[in-house]
């Protein structure tokens, strides 16, 4: 594992591989219904192979129920996000942080020219993030444990020499 990781190994390391879609003229009722069978919280909009949209809980929160819209009545396209934003497997995790914190979204298309290749949501980065924090905290750790080994080893030399430089060192240090 490498200490940056990108997009594709989140895709790699993700329990599910399936995206979930949604056609556009379905009913918002419908949606809401698969995000909870499936356990997500956003779908893709497709119409065939063709990615229009995203839907997400917010959406449904925020242009349907809070415009006293009926989920059952709106379809889908209506309160879908359009054109959403899009990410290629080999962006970093900190650049995928960063355009979603900055353009305040959850979940990211991500496409390998015009091949879809999965979603990842923002607990799919964190995970990511945290992963690689790890990894380089246990790589300083075992550096700076077999640092310390080679320091403490015996400090006199081949001939079983103690040199007086060290010696003071080891006062000082007492």
């Amino acid at each position: 594992m490498s200490v940056v990781s990108n997009v594709r190994s989140i895709l790699k390391n993700k329990k599910v591989d399936t995206v979930y879609s949604i056609n556009p003229e379905a009913s918002v009722y419908v949606a809401l219904e698969l995000m909870a069978l499936r356990n997500v919280g956003a779908l893709l909009v497709m119409e065939g192979t063709r990615v229009l949209g995203l839907i997400t809980e917010r959406d449904y929160a925020r242009k349907c129920i809070l415009q006293k819209r009926s989920s059952k009545l709106t379809k889908v396209s209506e309160i879908m996000t359009s054109n959403p934003v899009c990410v290629s497997p080999d962006e970093l995790v900190n650049q995928v942080m960063t355009t979603m914190t900055e353009e305040r979204i959850r979940y990211l298309p991500v496409f390998d020219d015009s091949k879809l290749l999965g979603v990842i949501s923002i607990g799919d980065v964190v995970k990511a993030m945290m992963s690689d924090k790890e990894f380089l905290i246990d790589q300083l750790s075992t550096y700076i444990t077999d640092s310390s080994h080679a320091s403490t080893q015996s400090p006199n030399d081949a001939s079983g020499y103690t040199s007086e430089a060290h010696t003071r060192k080891l006062r000082v240090a007492n």
